[in-house]
């Protein structure tokens, strides 16, 4: 199992609306090859069975590839799929819910959204990352809290655990959320709504090199 070193990079999280399930394995993999250290398996369906063995396949393509797992958001699945962890949002099972299923090297993150405190308090109660966002205009999330860079800056004077930039990243403006502080930048649609998700990919990766 990864730990919460192993969040840095480009963190891509997969979206069931831009690929069709035959494709998604495919994808992901064409996604490490382009560079991402992270992969976030985000399917809010309720084929529980089809879950299940997307995130098994994800599993073990991120494990042959050393690059970190995550499920959004289901702890359950998390743990059926030997996921390195689990990501969580407001409404999500609690922090120390997924830490006492999980176990104490799972790597869960935390979606902080545009608030400082909730970080800070995140990380107090164990978090091994936690997420800012929108950082940009979203298109897959519109309407969602802005974080603007000067939030990533103070965060990065406060905190201690890595920090993940979300929404609206793209490979123009992925370099500005690094300068900013972020240690990753999550990406869905500049990398799996490309036609060449590996080129794609390989661009938001290239402002870590």
């Amino acid at each position: 199992m990864r730990t919460a070193a192993a969040i840095s990079g480009l963190y891509a999280i997969t979206d069931a609306a831009l690929q069709p399930p035959e494709r998604l394995v495919d994808a992901v993999a064409a996604a490490v090859d382009g560079g991402a250290r992270v992969i976030q398996y985000r399917d809010k369906g309720d084929d529980d069975a089809r879950r299940l063995e997307q995130a098994l396949a994800l599993a073990a393509l991120c494990r042959d590839r050393g690059v970190t797992f995550l499920v959004n958001d289901d702890i359950r699945l998390a743990a059926e799929a030997q996921a390195d962890g689990v990501h969580l949002g407001r409404d999500d099972e609690a922090l120390a819910a997924a830490r006492r299923e999980l176990g104490d090297r799972a790597v869960i993150g935390v979606s902080c959204y545009n608030e400082l405190h909730r970080a800070l308090d995140a990380e107090a109660a164990g978090a091994s990352y936690v997420a800012f966002g929108s950082v940009f205009p979203s298109r897959v999330k519109p309407h969602a809290p802005r974080a603007e860079l000067a939030l990533l800056r103070r965060a990065r004077q406060r905190l201690r655990v890595p920090i993940v930039a979300i929404g609206g990243v793209d490979a123009d403006n992925a370099g500005l959320a690094v300068a900013a502080g972020a240690d990753a930048v999550a990406v869905i649609s500049a990398v799996f709504a490309s036609t060449d998700v590996a080129a794609a990919a390989r661009r938001v990766a290239a402002v870590f090199e």
